[in-house]
């Protein structure tokens, strides 16, 4: 789970500070504020990670990537191409890291739940990237290779701790030239294993940062419209897609999971497939009475979708209902099928629900925290959805601790962002000015505009 995120020069945001996630992070704002670009930063790190070009710093995306960024001076604030792009992420892991010593190996010199990274990636003026500086914080200790000279590759590798500890990093003999740049721009080149005696372990702490920032999960804010029939071929899709294309190809392959995949509905019940689950839920909140997935014959691989709206109604095609359950429904399976300890990423998921719909978007988010174990970062506009987290932390059916809220304004030419602090009653403290508009002001106008017109005779 993602616990900390920090950046200078990115985007909208000139810096990004004291951002910190909870199991449910919601960030809000205005339009163009800044909201996107955090989700972005965060898809920025992930595909460039799971590119396999090694010698890519960062990969600002394709039609196949999450996010297309163009350049790296369309990322930079101020498009300024000689700043720095600087960033910091932090992990929570369930299962702490160990570092065993190389020489007893019976000794775990390092363990934590917790890993950080930072890296400095500047550009060239032949627009050519480079990792100016990049280190892992773990256990107390700071792991890091830093440019030493302007025109070579030439890094220090030490760690920030006692002496004792410091001689992981002791030059191999005959091995004094300088170290090749960084993989990505995370990665120690393989030179350092060879360079630097006892050193290994490096590659732990760069496997358990690619390992979390594979593990994140995004489902966009436009949806992929239903279609009429669907084709799978037995394959078990990673996530929804982009667009959630994929949430047919999920609910079969969920078929063939094991028991232990299945979800307890409530307690002293049966417990239920992922299938079976999106459908309670699709009933639970009113939007259509029971749904299914049906192969058109057997061993065709074509599927339909079909719903019933209520009890009596013949089933219908889920092109012939309302466009608002297609673009619930991939939502719904994202965060059921979504690998436990993984933290899922959903943009706008108000966008064509009813707004008694977007309340209960609060109840299933709460409700997948609790079954699978997951992180949820949501972008929202909803101030019903807000309305119901609000209720359910009054109830005590979430922590206030396990949530963090976020509002994002522009101040001049910059992002800047504000936690939205909340008591453990449920109540916001410091309402962010316009927050979903000026309800209040809406009223006292209309009655105002009603008065003048009764008194005009209209």
């Amino acid at each position: 789970m993602i616990t900390e995120l920090f950046s200078n020069n990115f985007m909208s945001w000139k810096s990004l500070e004291n951002l910190s996630f909870g199991k449910l992070t919601g960030i809000f704002g205005a339009n163009s504020s800044g909201k996107t670009s955090i989700i972005n930063l965060i898809l920025l790190l992930k595909q460039s990670v799971e590119s396999p070009d090694r010698k890519q710093i960062l990969n600002f995306g394709g039609e196949k990537d999450y996010i297309q960024m163009g350049s790296y001076r369309d990322i930079i604030h101020g498009h300024n191409g000689d700043s720095s792009f600087d960033v910091s992420i932090g992990f929570h892991d369930d299962q702490p890291l160990k570092i065993i010593n190389p020489e007893k190996r019976q000794e775990v010199l390092f363990e934590d739940k917790n890993l950080k990274f930072s890296t400095s990636i500047m550009q060239t003026k032949t627009n050519r990237l480079f990792v100016n500086e990049m280190a892992y914080t773990f256990a107390g200790n700071q792991f890091y290779m830093k440019k030493q000279e302007k025109d070579k590759y030439e890094y220090a590798l030490s760690a920030k701790s006692d002496n004792k500890r410091k001689i992981f990093f002791k030059r191999t003999m005959g091995r004094g030239w300088p170290l090749p740049e960084p993989v990505k721009f995370y990665g120690f080149p393989d030179q350092v294993r060879t360079y630097y005696q006892n050193a290994g372990f490096l590659f732990d702490m760069q496997l358990k940062l690619e390992m979390n920032l594979s593990n994140i999960y995004y489902l966009g804010p436009l949806r992929e419209h239903p279609q009429r029939q669907y084709t799978w071929i037995g394959t078990q899709p990673n996530d929804m897609g982009r667009k959630g294309e994929r949430y047919v190809d999920a609910i079969l392959a969920s078929r063939g999971r094991g028991y232990k995949d299945k979800i307890l509905l409530k307690k002293g019940m049966k417990k239920l497939s992922l299938e079976e689950y999106v459908a309670w839920w699709l009933k639970e909140i009113n939007v259509i009475h029971s749904f299914t997935v049906e192969e058109l014959k057997a061993g065709s691989n074509m599927y339909q979708v079909k719903v019933r709206k209520n009890e009596k109604s013949t089933p219908v095609l889920i092109t012939d209902v309302g466009f608002g359950v297609s673009q619930i429904l991939p939502i719904i399976t994202l965060c059921y099928y979504a690998p436990e300890n993984s933290t899922v990423i959903i943009e706008q998921p108000e966008i064509h629900l009813h707004p008694s719909v977007q309340s209960y978007l609060a109840d299933i988010f709460i409700d997948a925290i609790k079954k699978r174990n997951i992180q949820l970062i949501i972008e929202s506009h909803s101030e019903h959805l807000l309305r119901r987290l609000q209720l359910r932390i009054a109830e005590n059916k979430i922590k206030h601790d396990d949530t963090k809220l976020y509002f994002c304004s522009m101040n001049e030419d910059h992002s800047e962002l504000a936690p939205i602090e909340m008591e453990a009653c449920g109540l916001i403290k410091n309402w962010p000015k316009d927050f979903f508009g000026n309800e209040y002001k809406d009223i006292v106008d209309m009655n105002a505009a009603v008065i003048k017109r009764k008194q005009d005779g209209n």
